[in-house]
């Protein structure tokens, strides 16, 4: 006999037919036959975060007395290999779905129930049970404060903390270099490599501190407001014990909303959160196009530096070679910025008691955290820790840069250096001869004055005598 293709499930609205395999149910089938719109299933890591809200439920409802210590020993254990990655192809429902994210709560209500009774060996109740003090309005709003922090901590900030180490490193192996600096990409005073890169190095340092400072309303969750932030089916202490449970799941200080209403009604958080995304993503353009414009060349362009060549770099041009990864960055940020938008419009579709985009806010704000983690794992290691610097060409680009005899300015004034600096732009010539000829300062104190090291540790060189 073959196998059947199906089997029959219902619902609150009747029958209909699931795949035999499939360890959802009934409401779920709805949601895939209701929603085939992108093919964009939710997050592995939101999924992660339904789960884990799943198991701390379970845990506290149990530890109030609600739940069957058995049946909720089947539910945890059924919510742990969920969170686990065992069971992700039993989560198909698309992003683009109903606004609260009702299907993917009872998706995951429908496959743990399923798991839990083949445990158990007798059924779990989908809703009664897995969903027991819970509704999808605090579910989905409180798993999106829980993936999103478990993100951060995991994956986002390790590795933005990693690019600031390898800038940091970098700083130490070339920071000693002297180079042209440059404003309006033009012709500017000297400035040496580390403190180019410590600029680099302070604007990622300082997007983590940002990113850190959302902390304290990020783990603060929606869960025991139920339906519209009253509670209504939850036990009076639900909201804290199931903070405390999903504190020890997750290995981060959870805490109830100071306002349960606030934490269903709106996604304030989530937007403030992809606000600081989004600068960080603006830092990572910076950062990527500064590489490589001083990349560029290797003949016609600054071809200050030389980043790792880790491609070809054309299908018709032999032998040249792209900045391919600050490309990668640049295009991740725009990404990520455009997420920021879009999770911009969703967190203000909040009406009255509740937002009604939760999952594309869920998807769009975890789909930023893992781009701008990965892609600044690949900057660091595959673009920052390998360039290296053409020395020669920033020494001969220093010795005719005119903009130097800005540290005449105290001792011959603006004028007369504005002067030196024309003719030794249109004669070509380094901008020390010009200045031997043209002032009657000593040549020593004149290689003084124009010593690019010293010009990068700002302060006035010498006197005012001899200016006007």
């Amino acid at each position: 006999m073959t196998k059947p293709e199906f089997r029959i499930e219902h619902d609150s609205m009747g029958e209909l037919q699931v795949p035999a395999d499939a360890l959802w149910a009934a409401q779920t089938q709805r949601a895939v036959l209701n929603f085939p719109i992108s093919g964009r299933p939710m997050p592995r890591a939101f999924i992660r975060a339904v789960a884990l809200v799943k198991a701390a439920a379970a845990r506290a409802n149990t530890a109030l007395g609600l739940l069957p210590a058995d049946v909720s020993e089947a539910i945890v254990a059924a919510s742990l290999e969920v969170a686990e990655g065992r069971h992700d192809a039993q989560f198909p429902v698309d992003v683009f779905q109903t606004g609260s994210g009702t299907s993917t709560n009872m998706n995951a209500n429908e496959v743990i129930a399923n798991l839990a009774s083949r445990r158990l060996g007798r059924a779990v109740h989908p809703n009664d049970q897995v969903n027991m003090a819970q509704s999808s309005n605090d579910v989905i709003p409180t798993s999106i404060h829980v993936s999103a922090a478990l993100v951060w901590k995991e994956a986002l900030r390790p590795a933005l903390e990693h690019l600031a180490a390898a800038l940091q490193a970098k700083e130490q192996q070339v920071g000693h270099i002297v180079k042209t600096g440059r404003t309006h990409l033009m012709d500017a005073m000297p400035v040496t490599l580390g403190q180019e890169i410590a600029a680099w190095r302070t604007q990622v340092e300082k997007g983590i501190a940002r990113i850190a400072a959302v902390e304290p309303r990020l783990l603060q969750l929606a869960q025991g407001g139920t339906a519209v932030g009253t509670g209504i089916n939850a036990h009076p202490d639900f909201a804290s014990r199931f903070a405390a449970e999903i504190s020890q799941l997750c290995g981060m200080a959870f805490k109830p909303n100071v306002s349960l209403f606030e934490g269903i009604a709106t996604q304030d958080t989530a937007v403030e959160l992809s606000g600081q995304l989004k600068t960080v993503a603006v830092s990572l353009m910076k950062l990527a196009n500064d590489l490589r414009w001083m990349n560029g060349g290797p003949l016609a362009g600054l071809a200050e530096i030389a980043l790792p060549a880790l491609q070809p770099g054309s299908s018709i041009m032999p032998g040249k070679v792209n900045p391919v990864i600050p490309e990668a960055t640049a295009m991740v940020a725009a990404e990520v910025i455009g997420n920021d938008m879009t999770i911009a419009v969703a967190g203000q579709s909040g009406n009255f008691q509740l937002n009604v985009m939760l999952p594309l806010i869920a998807s769009k704000l975890i789909e930023s955290e893992r781009l701008l983690a990965n892609v600044a794992r690949a900057l660091a290691d595959s673009a920052i820790a390998g360039f290296t610097v053409n020395e020669a060409r920033l020494v001969e680009a220093l010795q005719r840069n005119p903009i130097l005899v800005t540290a005449l300015n105290p001792v011959i004034g603006y004028e007369k250096g504005a002067a030196i600096a024309k003719k030794a732009y249109a004669e070509g010539k380094p901008i020390l001869d010009v200045a031997a000829a043209q002032t009657d300062l000593p040549l020593d104190e004149l290689k003084r004055l124009l010593d690019p090291l010293e010009l990068t540790r700002g302060g006035i060189k010498g006197g005012t005598s001899g200016g006007g």
